[in-house]
Parts: structure tokens; C-alpha cells; sequence
């Protein structure tokens, strides 16, 4: 079972397939069947390699970009070292989504050949460089162009390359800047790299420089079904990332309340609220992993920052913040329905999908009524990420820490 080409679009073969399989089924199991169909999207494989030379912070970039530190206490970071630590590639998973792993490869200047890279295993490579750019990188780069893949190349320790020059009389950041930036396009430019672009970033502090536009970058350039994994897996440290990983799941609230149409549509008593619950269930708690609000995140978030558990939790408003079972989830349901009465919605979706679906009538009840609770539960999630940077930005000492 797929979906077409857009994730967000369900089509009538799709749809029809769906509602004859749980048809049969019994309660339980089409739930379990509508929650497998939705959770394919959220398991595509991502391989992202990270390469440099030795001591560049290959292993810190891996470890902020999953959102952890470089501490002890970090059982799954990356080990990080002022000489070589990597030997051979090795891949760290990501704690949210084990689908995406992040593959540290031995630093460049350490490899007699680069066919131990095997190129082919990756999607793309992010090469990281903590100085001038040098004849390594070229050789790299020149190599992964032959192979067809994409690559980012990556300032790093952008942040101490400011400070060591600071002290200087007439030091100007945003020329520094400008100039470490220049020197790394120029040589990307003379092994034959069209309009190259490097990203300056501080793995201490990944809201600083350009980590947001290395990520907008990704999205735009990888498959359509890998896009959504990516934007799932970025952490939440601007307002800017937060709006656009809600916009993403905002997508997929439309496929998820036509799944629940589908189900009303069946004449099966009691499935079309079993599926509901589950459909809202998975749905909310991808809200909460993404965002960041799941408990393991707000735990860690609370070591960073010093402040409790609770205290955190009193700047979060939605749901989210109690959890829903399903009791919860059936009175949020009877009162969405209530509103969408009282407010006078209109209907129009019973009447575009009515070549689809049974029941017109249940199945666009179901599929309102579901969208306009998701979309409500989402916009509350997303002002309660919001509320929680705000302390983590006031009180968290490493910035890269604190929302997974």
C-alpha cells in the first residue's frame, strides 16, 4: 500500500484497498493496520555521512545535530577527541527517528584510499572543515561529484575562530566571517564546483551562522519522501525551524483525517471511533516527539536548564502536557464535533470525496471533525515548543542540548 507521489494525497485505489482490508478486520487490528499505513511514511532510511579531517568536529556536528552533547552522560554520542577517534565509518542513529543515521567516516587526511568511504551507502556528505581550505577537500570533493552525490561543505568552529581574532584592534565580524566563507569558496570554485555555498556553524551553538539554512538546503535537494524525515529530525532551536516543522505536519493532517473518512465510511459499528483514537493518538504523540515534548526530552531539558519538570510543564498549555488517553481523546472529539456544528462549517469535502467513500455523509463528519482537531492540538503544540525554547534559551549553558 502507497500513497502517490505528494505524501499528502491518498488516492482512490489507495483509499478503497484500505477500507476492504479493515472491513474484515476486527477493532484492534484496523487500527493497528491504519497506524502501520501512516507510519511507513516516518520509516524511509536516511544515510548522512560526515568527513573531514581529523579534529575538525565531525563528532560534535553528529552529536548536535541529534541533539546531544559531548558529556558523559550522553551514553550514544558521538566520541570526540583532539586526535583521530574514528577508524572506520561508524553510524550513530538518531534517538527520535532510528531510521536516520548519521555515519562518522574516518577523518580524510587518515585515509591511503578514499574507495573505504563507500560512497554508494550514503545519501549525501556533509564535509566538514575547521580551517583553510585544503587540498583534502578537494580530493573528497572531486570524488563525490564523480560518484553523483551531494554534498554541503561546512565551516565548522565558526565561534572560536571569531573569538581567537577579537581581540584585535579593528576587528570586524561580519568581514571575518566573510572572508573564512570566501576562502572555501574559492577553492570549492577551482576544482570546477558550480556557484559553491558553505555553511559557517558553531556546533556549540547551532542558532548562530547558517545551521538553519544548511538544513532548508537538505529539504529542498533530497527526494520528496525524504524531505519529511529530515524536517522531523532537526532540533528545535529557532522560531523559524519550529513554524516550518509544523507547517510540514500540517501536510499530513489531511491524509490522516481522510484515513479516518474512510474508516466512517465502513459499515462496521464502533470502527469509525477505534480508528479515530488511534489515528489521534499516533498523531499527537508524533506531535510531542518532534517537537520535542515527550517526557525524556523535558527531562533533558531540565538537567540543562536547572529548572524542574513541573516548572517547565507550567509554561506548556496544550493537552499535550497532561498526555490524552482515550476518554480524554472521545470528549476532545464530541466537543470538536459541537463547535464545527455550532460555527456552521461547511461541508464541502463530503461532497468532493463523495466518488470515494460509502457513507458521504459519516465520512465527512469523520473527516472534519478530525481535521479540526488535529490542527488545533498541532497550533497549541507548536506555541507550547515556543514557551519551552524561551527557558532553554535563559537557561540552558549549551545551546545544542535542549530540545530532544
Amino acid at each position: 500500500m502507497s500513497t502517490s507521489e505528494d505524501d499528502s494525497v491518498i488516492t482512490q485505489e489507495v483509499l478503497e484497498d484500505l477500507k476492504e482490508s479493515i472491513s474484515a478486520q476486527d477493532l484492534p487490528s484496523a487500527a493497528d493496520n491504519i497506524k502501520h499505513f501512516l507510519d511507513q511514511q516516518d520509516r524511509v532510511e536516511l544515510n548522512i555521512a560526515v568527513t573531514g579531517e581529523s579534529g575538525s568536529g565531525k563528532s560534535t556536528f553528529i552529536n548536535a545535530f541529534r541533539g546531544l552533547g559531548d558529556e558523559d552522560e550522553d551514553e550514544d554520542a558521538a566520541e570526540t577527541g583532539l586526535v583521530e577517534t574514528t577508524t572506520e565509518p561508524k553510524a550513530y542513529k538518531h534517538p527520535k527517528y532510528k531510521n536516520v543515521k548519521l555515519w562518522d567516516l574516518p577523518g580524510i587526511g587518515t585515509l591511503k584510499s578514499l574507495k573505504l568511504v563507500q560512497f554508494e551507502r550514503y545519501d549525501f556528505f556533509i564535509i566538514i572543515a575547521s580551517g583553510r581550505f585544503r587540498e583534502c577537500h578537494a580530493d573528497l570533493v572531486k570524488e563525490i561529484k564523480r560518484m553523483k552525490k551531494n554534498f554541503y561543505f561546512v565551516r565548522s568552529k565558526t565561534d572560536l575562530s571569531i573569538d581567537a581574532e577579537r581581540r584585535k584592534k579593528h576587528f570586524d565580524e561580519k568581514k571575518m566571517l566573510d572572508n573564512i566563507r570566501e576562502d572555501c569558496v574559492k577553492g570549492l570554485r577551482e576544482i570546477g564546483v558550480e556557484d559553491p555555498v558553505v555553511f559557517l556553524i558553531s556546533s556549540w551553538d547551532l542558532n548562530k551562522y547558517d545551521f538553519n539554512s544548511l538544513h532548508k538546503r537538505m529539504e529542498t535537494e533530497l527526494p520528496q519522501h525524504k524531505r519529511h524525515v529530515v524536517m522531523l529530525t532537526v532540533p528545535n532551536i529557532t522560531t523559524e525551524i519550529i513554524e516550518r516543522k509544523k507547517k510540514a505536519l500540517e501536510k499530513n493532517i489531511s491524509r490522516v483525517a481522510l484515513l479516518s473518512a474512510g474508516a466512517a465510511a465502513v459499515p462496521v459499528p464502533g470502527l469509525s471511533v477505534a480508528v479515530d483514537i488511534a489515528l489521534l493518538v499516533y498523531e499527537i504523540q508524533k506531535y510531542k516527539t518532534a517537537f520535542g515534548l515527550d517526557d525524556e526530552s523535558l527531562e533533558r531539558i531540565s538537567e540543562r536548564s536547572g529548572k524542574s519538570i513541573e516548572f517547565i510543564k507550567s509554561e506548556m498549555k496544550s493537552g499535550v502536557r497532561v498526555g490524552m488517553d482515550k476518554d480524554i481523546l472521545l470528549n476532545l472529539l464530541c466537543k470538536s464535533f459541537v463547535l464545527l456544528v455550532k460555527n456552521a462549517v461547511q461541508f464541502q469535502l463530503i461532497v468532493h470525496y463523495k466518488h470515494i467513500l460509502g457513507n458521504v455523509a459519516a465520512a465527512g463528519l469523520s473527516y472534519v471533525t478530525v481535521s479540526y482537531m488535529l490542527k488545533k492540538v498541532l497550533n497549541d503544540a507548536a506555541e507550547d515548543v515556543r514557551n519551552v525554547l524561551k527557558i532553554s534559551l535563559r537557561y540552558c549553558t549549551s545551546i545544542h542540548n535542549y530540545l530532544w
